[in-house]
Order: C-alpha cells, then structure tokens, then sequence
C-alpha cells in the first residue's frame, strides 16, 4: 500500500463518473478486486446527463441500483419532436415491451451517487485526488503512472476517464482523426413558470436551431440548445431568449432562476477499437456524439454491466473472449446510437430553406404506427436487446 493506495490490483478502473462506478460495482459483485481512481477531490456535483433510458434501466438491474433510480426520478411516458407548438412526431414509451415503459429523468449527480452508494455498501471505495499520467503494457497486465510518480499495477486497466481519455491516448486506443460534425452546446437547468409540460421531453427542431427542452424531478427543467458560441455561464435573460426563439410561442414559458448552467463541445467519434491487450475502453472514452436523444451516458452504461461481466469471465476463467466480443458489440452498438444522434442532429440543424420540407415529411411519416415504434424503440435502446 502507497499512500492510501494498493500497488496491485486486479482490475484498475481509472475516473469514477457513472461508467467507472457501473464498471466497479460489477466487478464487486463477482467477486473480483477493483482499484476506482479519479482525478476529482469530491465527486462531480454537475448533472449533464439527465435521461437513463428503459434498456439501461434493465441493465442496471444487475447492478441492484434500478430500483433506488426509479425511486429518485421523474417517469416520462412521451418524447415529442416540435416547431414550435406544433407537434411534427409524438413519440410514445408506455407501449412497449419493457418493464420501464418511459425515459427516467434524473440528473446525472444523483445516478452518480446511487451507484457509489452501491459500491461502498459492497465493500469498495474511490480513491481521490489521483491523476493518471500513463500508461504501458506488461507480459501479464499493465503498469499506471500516477502524476506523483507512484506506480499501480493490474491485471487490467479500464479507461473510463472522459473524452479527453488520458490512458486511451498512451494506449493507442484513439480515433480516425475524422472530426465529424462539431458542435457546440449550452445547458441550463431552469425554474419556469407556465408554457412548458411537466410529462414531456420536447426536441424543438426551430428555425435558429435545436432546444431539447426536458422535466426534472425536482420541478425545474433542462434545457440543452446547439449554439454557435455558448457562455460559461447562461443567465435568466440569455434562457429566456432560447425559449422565446426555439420553443412555444402561443404561450409563454418564463424564466425565474437559472438553477446551474454549463456549455460544452462534442465531436461525434466513436474509438478504432475498443481494446489492446490488457487496456479496455468504455463510456466517452470510447464514444462521442450529440446529445440528440439522450444517448451518451446510456450507451456507456450498457458497455460498462457488459465490460463488468466480461473482465469477471477473464479474471476468473482466463478465457477472454467475454473481452473480445465486448470490444465488438459495444463498437457496433456505438456505431448505431451516434448514427442516429446524427441524423436527429442534421434533421434539427437543417438549413431554412428546407425546414417546411422536413416539417411536412416528418409530420407525414408519423401518421405511421411503425415509424413511431420504431423511434421509440431506437430512443429507448429496446431494438437491439
């Protein structure tokens, strides 16, 4: 033991947002040793991701944390894509087959807290502040440098540090160098007086551009918009000016408080590979794309229940194919989400000279009940189960 920290372990798990933690508390259950590092003093207290879908709910079963979630955030049945007051395609979750008929609305710190809360009543723990400064392989395992120099040992290292992924840069693990469809955010969680639904999540597909307007548990709102240069930090009047222009119009939703607010930049990428060896990727380490749909923190907890099952199979047997079918099928199932975060994104960010077409053929094609289906099924991530 270093400083509070093994030399050794089995699994190292380096960034303890809800895809490092998913990836830990996994990993306890079977049994396995697991070292959660991260570079944070005190855990983020940000709440970007907000929606978890139904087959992560599912998912997370495994876990014994969908009860707790369900238990902390707000049921919403119905996702409908506008302009303006006019509905183009009411998307539906209470039919389908699942046992959580609806997107769960629950900032991001609270699923953070939940899974950590899961993970220390099994016995383990994150170790804070620690940064990872790098990273290299050995005949049976791999070798983390700490910025203070320390070194931790492991049989397997994950890399669930962010976008801007430390290990899977020194790993090798990056992109193409393709930067597809940049893009630039802001984020405001909102206290609103009237004009908004309670039971709703609303994509406005508005002529200046897209607003996801979405409920919160604790009665505010979410508002995520595309801008062309987002302040660090959006006030009353600069939310105010998104709804009047991007949302309802014949009535009117006003701003009170601007509760926390933030801006950020994605690249839609998804990693070459997902794995070297002993260094395996999951959640934005691995995959980028728009927020269109909710899908990024979804999408890195599913890989992290299947990396969990997966890293047991090859601690506990030897046999790593459970790796090597995670590193593909997560791969493909990345490559399907950002598909259709990008063509949500293209669609809201359509030139204005093209907007009535859109607008007429989506109202159009959503008289279909299979379209509409399969929308839901696509959003709420049930089609590839």
């Amino acid at each position: 033991m270093m400083n509070g920290i093994p030399e050794r372990t089995e699994v190292l798990v380096v960034g303890a947002g809800p895809v490092g933690l998913a990836v830990a508390v996994s990993l306890v259950q079977h049994g396995r040793e697991v070292t959660v590092i991260d570079r944070q003093a005190a855990g983020a207290n940000t709440s970007r991701a907000s929606v978890v879908h139904p087959r992560t709910l599912e998912l997370l079963e495994q876990l014994g944390v969908t009860k707790r979630l369900t238990e902390l955030g707000l049921h919403v049945e119905q996702f409908n894509i506008a302009d303006g007051d006019r509905t183009l395609v009411p998307v539906r979750f209470d039919g389908l087959p699942t046992a959580y008929p609806y997107v769960l609305m629950v900032p991001q710190n609270v699923t953070e807290q939940v899974l950590l809360d899961r993970l220390e009543e099994l016995g383990g723990s994150v170790r804070r502040p620690y940064v990872a400064a790098g990273v290299k392989q050995t005949a049976d395992g791999a070798e983390v440098t700490l910025d203070s120099g320390e070194v931790i040992q492991a049989q397997y290292v994950v890399a669930a540090d962010g976008m801007n992924s430390k290990i899977r840069d020194e790993a090798g693990l990056g992109f193409d160098g393709r930067d597809t469809l940049p893009l630039n955010f802001t984020l405001a969680d909102v206290r609103i007086e009237g004009g908004l639904p309670k039971d709703e999540v609303l994509l406005y597909f508005s002529r200046p551009g897209l607003l996801v307007a979405a409920p919160l548990p604790d009665g505010s709102f979410r508002l995520v918009a595309e801008v062309e240069e987002a302040p660090e930090h959006p006030d009353v009047a600069y939310a105010q000016r998104l709804l009047n222009t991007r949302g309802p119009q014949e009535t009117t939703a006003r701003v009170t408080e601007v509760v926390w607010g933030s801006r950020f930049r994605i690249h839609e990428r998804v990693a070459d590979r997902y794995r070297d060896r002993r260094i395996v990727l999951a959640g934005d380490a691995a995959h980028t794309h728009s927020p269109a749909g909710g899908q990024g923190m979804n999408l890195g907890l599913r890989d992290a229940v299947a990396l969990g099952d997966a890293l047991a199979e090859a601690l506990t047997s030897g046999d790593e194919n459970k790796l090597d079918e995670y590193a593909t099928n997560s791969r493909a199932e990345a490559v399907r989400v950002v598909s259709l975060a990008h063509r949500l994104t293209k669609l809201a960010t359509a030139p204005a000279v093209i907007q009535p077409a859109r607008n007429a053929g989506l109202h159009l094609l959503s008289y279909l009940p299979r379209f509409r289906r399969g929308l839901a099924e696509q959003l709420a991530a049930i089609g590839h189960r």
